[in-house]
């Protein structure tokens, strides 16, 4: 759950006062929170100065924990939902979306796995440009380690706008929102301000948010795991929750990277755990061969499709980077 102190920017009844009240009480998270008798605490809170306005962050707290909740949906109205509001995001990339049977879909959490230089990013680029260039809506990209390139977004574009089109060129990079984030409480502030953002958008297609990227989630988490303290735990899937909300709530996609660890018997995996593996509605896996052109995408998991299909995708140029150009390979 996350600290309270990360709902100060966004909620202004959830200030200072009311975060020394709760400190005074040993309630620091949400989860603390919760687990305290709130008639309790709102009695606590009488004794307090300004009492009326600690009751009222009480009522606030308590109100953003209740639009967590998701209505409960009978069967019918899940597949309406899901084939009237979770339209698919085509990455651009012809063999990725064959496999994936339209491309990203709306609604959903989709975790990119692979080594270092197998395209993880480079896929992602594509999706962004793709996503923007398309008139879709916007995106959103977080970049944690100085991995997006707006030279290779351009790249992007120039293939798919027609040559001295620059309206609908500059266009598609002004619906290109990149902001840099280091850790995983700054990733928590984006989250708090990207839910305020969302819940006030216009309702215009071209410039709502379609896709957030995250490359890479496990570059934010990773730093908080391992002791005895589960509290890195406890936040990191705090957060992928918070990403699937946001996913579903807003009929977006989250788009989000994490490498190769090793495992048992030298055996590379996933990182981040069994915690986080259950959480991304979709896993993929993109791996490459030391010297080769191509990569190779699969299915870990998927919602509607059975894990092991897989697609052959050629690169080329570039000198053989995460940034180097994907194209869809010839049909086998």
């Amino acid at each position: 759950m996350p600290p309270l102190r990360e709902l100060e920017r966004g909620y202004p009844l959830i200030d200072s006062n009311f975060l020394r009240f709760c400190a005074t009480r040993g309630i620091y998270t949400v989860e603390d929170f919760l687990v305290n008798d709130l008639n309790s605490l709102a009695a606590l809170a009488e004794s307090e100065p300004m009492a009326d306005n600690l009751k009222k962050a009480i009522a606030e707290v308590m109100s953003l924990i209740d639009r967590q909740h998701r209505p409960w949906l009978n069967g019918l109205e899940l597949l309406e939902d899901a084939q009237t509001r979770k339209r698919f995001l085509p990455t651009g990339c012809q063999r990725v979306d064959l496999l994936l049977q339209g491309g990203l879909r709306a609604g959903q959490l989709v975790e990119l796995v692979g080594p270092s230089s197998s395209g993880k990013t480079q896929l992602c680029l594509q999706a962004t440009a793709h996503t923007a260039h398309s008139d879709m809506g916007s995106v959103l990209f977080l970049d944690t380690g100085n991995a997006f390139s707006a030279e290779r977004i351009s790249f992007f574009l120039n293939h798919l706008i027609e040559e001295g089109n620059s309206i609908r060129f500059h266009g598609a990079m002004n619906r290109i929102i990149c902001r840099p984030v280091f850790d995983l409480y700054e990733l928590w502030q984006t989250l708090i301000w990207l839910n305020a953002k969302l819940e006030h958008q216009v309702k215009n297609e071209a410039t709502q948010i379609r896709l957030l990227v995250i490359d890479s989630i496990s570059s934010l988490v990773t730093p908080i795991l391992g002791g005895k303290d589960l509290h890195g735990h406890s936040m990191m899937v705090s957060i992928g929750y918070a990403l699937k909300r946001l996913a579903d709530e807003y009929n977006l996609c989250v788009l989000v990277t994490n490498h190769m660890v090793n495992g048992e018997g030298g055996v590379a995996k996933p990182a981040l755990g069994e915690s986080w593996k259950i959480i991304p509605h979709v896993r993929l896996l993109l791996s490459r061969d030391n010297g080769s052109r191509s990569s190779s995408l699969s299915i870990l998991k998927h919602t509607s499709m059975a894990a092991g299909g897989s697609a052959e995708i050629a690169i080329g140029g570039g000198g053989g980077h995460e940034a180097d150009t994907w194209t869809a390979a010839p049909p086998v």
